[in-house]
């Protein structure tokens, strides 16, 4: 059993260059190999501590492959490794344009079901946010490439908004589409 794997990072467990981009395929394929050597049903018959690190194992290959194919779960991973933890984030501060720019998406979402074909809004507002969230995804690789990590971590919030702005169009998009049925 790679016992060794709890001291590697998600990039290695997967045999992967740290990067933001990646061989998604080649991480599957990692990923089925590890399980076929680590899953607690191999080790049904050994000793007490044999399944619980094989239990360990598995639940830490399948967090990191959670991480790595998730993008912004990805880019806050390689911040991590660079020492800055998104999740114990102090730092408030967020750029007055964006945040008013949010505010009035938000604004146009809640305000969406009065218009005549909401569902053309809510889909023209995900091609909108898909767009945002592809320049914010370049934005980021462009910073954590030339070690800007601030603002790499300042693209990564950005992010966070993008798609909470997306979850709640696919939200209003199911609820109008279950109404019309």
């Amino acid at each position: 059993m790679p016992n060794d794997l709890f001291s590697k990072n998600y990039f290695e467990i997967f045999e992967i260059p740290v990067a933001f981009d990646v061989d998604l395929s080649k991480v599957g394929d990692a990923y089925r190999e590890l399980q076929k050597e680590v899953h607690p049903d191999k080790f049904v018959n050994e000793s007490e501590q044999q399944r619980r690190i094989a239990m360990q194992l598995t639940s830490l290959i399948n967090e990191a492959l959670k991480t790595i194919e998730e993008p912004i779960l990805r880019a806050q991973y390689l911040l991590k490794l660079k020492g800055i933890d998104m999740e114990s984030d102090t730092d408030t501060s967020m750029d007055a344009a964006f945040l008013m720019e949010q505010m009035e998406f938000r604004e146009t979402i809640a305000e969406v079901r009065g218009k005549d074909d909401p569902l053309h809004e809510l889909d023209q507002m995900t091609a909108e946010l898909k767009q945002k969230l592809k320049a914010l995804t370049n934005d980021f690789q462009k910073h954590y490439s030339d070690s800007s990590l601030k603002q790499a971590r300042d693209a990564i919030r950005k992010m966070q908004f993008i798609i909470k702005a997306q979850k709640e169009v696919d939200e209003i998009s199911e609820q109008l589409e279950d109404e019309l049925i």
